[in-house]
């Protein structure tokens, strides 16, 4: 099963966007990393989730996107796209995790996320 874990506000002056929520919302806002900024939006006891703020790609310059955490990419990315989904980024490798993006046939954007084991 896939579970929600996060969010990325697409934004082209992530700095300023990161400003902003840091400023209305006292939400924690790192330090920078690949052009994305990770936020810590509450208290780890209370319901919610966290997420980041980058700079949006050309082909989905604002926004946000749910990030979905699955077992595995490959299997969720096959099942997405059999079920109409379409690849906006192909799988991605990271220090710690796999990343791809891909729009549903109503044309939301979500990102899966393989963490590695």
């Amino acid at each position: 099963m896939g579970r929600v874990i996060g969010f990325e506000l697409n934004s082209q002056e992530p700095k300023k966007a990161a400003d902003f929520y840091s400023k209305v919302f006292a939400w924690e806002i790192a330090e920078p990393r690949w052009d994305y900024w990770a936020v810590t939006t509450g208290a780890s006891e209370k319901n919610g989730i966290n997420g980041g703020i980058g700079k949006g790609p050309s082909d989905y310059p604002h926004g946000i996107r749910l990030q979905i955490e699955v077992d595995s990419m490959d299997e969720s990315i096959a099942k997405a796209m059999d079920n109409g989904a379409n690849i906006v980024r192909e799988k991605m490798e990271f220090d710690d995790f796999y990343l791809a993006y891909l729009v549903d046939p109503t044309g939301l954007g979500f990102a899966l996320i393989q963490n590695k084991k």
